[in-house]
């Protein structure tokens, strides 16, 4: 008696197929991404910079290029890639302005709410123009008494018909001025996490104004100001999913902000490196490349293995998100790679400017301009300080 043999599904070679697939799809993108960062950002960097002028223009080219949507659903004109992907082409850009890249960022984040917790028919009908570039959106969570402890967020909303009426003080908003929604992280409940909720405002609400851009040490393309809400009317349907996801929304976008903060400080990092190699080859000092003198040829080694393994870390951090590690493991992984990152991009310019010498303090080379932009990376997205704290404590 013979045995009918039936032909399994091979799984095997599905997934293979998958992953050939999806590291074309990712090749594919990185190939756009710096395409545009060499012809379209990168010569437009120090200009903007020293201007302060915010590149808008740029940022719907890459919002059409689909570079704005690529870790959310197709189905809401996202990109549905990996976060993996999408920190590798945040790299990218950040490699030839980081100033844009902290856009690109900052617009990915403020689509976070809605796309996380917002309701099917909000998301619908909201979260297309947004990920298409068509709108740019904003945070607005720091407050002048409040960082890091989003659950004392002082922000309040009441109902009042079929809006709320917000009234407080946002500070340090990235985007302010220039953002076509808001969300605004308030309490409409009682103290404590669970008394915050998220509204999303568009930038005409009435009782919504913006205060005079801050001058600040670097990143200057990317306009930051406080955003005074002096009972902002907001429709009631824009709450974002429910009363109370404010904690759990920001929770979230803390995990997602730090690591685009971490790609970013690479990108900036891995950028000054090369920057400084070039310069070793060719500076000459003694009849030889200043590259041959070990005390510099021992400094671009330290600043090339900073590098490699800041990416190493924001890698197996975005695989965690990806893979739907526990919460707790995502939060610690994120705070490793935005701490070590975030302080590799310090060094790593710092020494740039020292391999450059008396070069490297003038604006003919960007080094002095990329030291003073990686300030400002330990500090957003929560302090290295705030980052030593979650890793103690995941421990």
């Amino acid at each position: 008696m013979s045995a009918t043999r039936t032909t399994a599904p091979d799984h095997a070679a599905d997934r293979a197929a998958d992953r050939v697939a999806d590291r074309t799809a990712t090749a594919d993108l990185l190939e756009l991404a710096r395409d545009l960062a060499e012809n379209e950002l990168a010569p437009r960097a120090d200009d903007f910079e020293a201007r302060a002028e915010f590149p808008r223009d740029l940022l719907r080219l890459l919002g059409r290029s689909g570079l704005l949507g690529l870790p959310y659903p197709e189905e809401h004109g996202g990109g549905g890639q990996p976060y993996t992907t999408y920190l590798a082409v945040l790299e990218v850009l950040a490699r030839h302005w980081l100033g844009v890249a902290q856009s690109v960022n900052i617009h990915v984040l403020s689509c976070y709410p809605l796309a996380a917790h917002g309701t099917p028919e909000q998301r619908e009908r909201l979260l297309p123009a947004a990920l298409g570039g068509d709108l740019l959106g904003a945070n607005c969570i720091t407050e002048p008494d409040v960082g890091s402890d989003v659950a004392a967020i002082a922000a309040t909303a009441r109902r009042d018909g079929d809006d709320y009426l917000v009234t407080g003080t946002k500070a340090f908003t990235s985007h302010a001025g220039h953002a076509d929604f808001y969300n605004l992280f308030c309490r409409t409940g009682g103290p404590g996490p669970a008394g915050l909720s998220v509204l999303l405002a568009p930038a005409d609400a009435p009782g919504l104004s913006v205060l005079a851009p801050e001058r600040k040490m670097g990143v200057r393309s990317s306009p930051t100001a406080t955003v005074a809400l002096d009972d902002a009317r907001v429709p009631a349907d824009r709450l974002i999913g429910r009363p109370g996801k404010g904690f759990l929304a920001a929770a979230g976008l803390f995990d997602r902000g730090r690591l685009g903060i971490a790609a970013c400080a690479v990108g900036l990092a891995d950028a000054a490196t090369r920057y400084a190699v070039r310069y070793a080859r060719t500076r000459t000092q003694f009849g030889r490349p200043v590259l041959e003198f070990q005390g510099v040829g021992f400094l671009l080694a330290d600043m090339d293995t900073q590098v490699h393994a800041a990416r190493a870390l924001v890698r197996e951090a975005a695989a965690a998100l990806d893979a739907g590690a526990r919460p707790s493991e995502v939060t610690a992984a994120a705070a490793r790679a935005k701490l070590f990152a975030t302080e590799a991009a310090m060094r790593v310019t710092t020494d740039a400017v020292q391999v450059l010498g008396a070069y490297g303090y003038v604006q003919d080379h960007p080094v002095e301009r990329w030291m003073r932009e990686a300030k400002l990376l330990q500090i957003i997205e929560g302090t290295n300080q705030i980052q030593r704290v979650v890793i103690s404590r995941s421990l």
